[in-house]
């Protein structure tokens, strides 16, 4: 829900497989876009020849979006669940051998919309548009602020109920640590 947008450089090895997650929670739209670049000695960019495979997975496993044989892609969906997302990205060894550098492009929530359709749509501009961005931002944080307020509730429930629980087991070991004084205390006064 929150607004996010997170661009990031893999470098794979050939044969390999690095994944990447994020957690999100439920009904979050989420667009991802990456593609293959090759760096030359020069420093210039090329989209170039590594082909790679990419795979999308849900919090439980569910495949969202895979792709192989590919130097570029994109993938888009509205999560159902919480939990963490993982797209994963291997090279195939068996072209030429080399590393790929992905580029990924990840965004989530409020940086996943389509501003200009929701403009056109409504029309919306300039002043009015960028209070309509805020407002969700707000509505956003709200509700990620009304998130962390129940995960906090629950630790601190748990916490409690642990804490209970601690002090009881204590009281119980002092209890058999007593009895069990008093037990050697009687059985050594009837040695005498």
């Amino acid at each position: 829900m929150f607004l996010g947008t997170e661009a990031v450089w893999l470098n794979v090895p050939a044969g390999e497989t690095k994944c990447i997650s994020e957690e999100i929670q439920a009904d979050n739209i989420v667009l991802g876009e990456y593609s293959v670049v090759v760096v030359h000695d020069n420093g210039q960019l090329h989209h170039g020849l590594p082909i790679i495979s990419a795979k999308v997975t849900t919090p439980y496993g569910t495949i969202i979006h895979q792709k192989s044989n590919a130097t570029e892609g994109e993938f888009a969906f509205t999560t159902s669940d919480s939990g963490n997302y993982q797209a994963c990205f291997s090279v195939d060894p068996s072209k030429d051998g080399s590393s790929a550098n992905i580029n990924l492009n990840w965004k989530i929530g409020i940086a996943a919309r389509d501003w200009a359709s929701v403009a056109r749509k409504e029309k919306i501009e300039g002043v009015e548009l960028e209070l309509r961005k805020l407002e969700m931002v707000v509505k956003a944080m709200h509700e990620k602020l009304l998130l962390l307020k129940d995960k906090e509730a629950n630790m601190r429930d748990m916490s409690e109920k642990t804490n209970s629980r601690v002090v009881w087991f204590s009281m119980m070991s002092l209890g058999v640590c007593i009895l069990a004084s008093a037990v050697q205390l009687s059985h050594l006064k009837g040695l005498l």
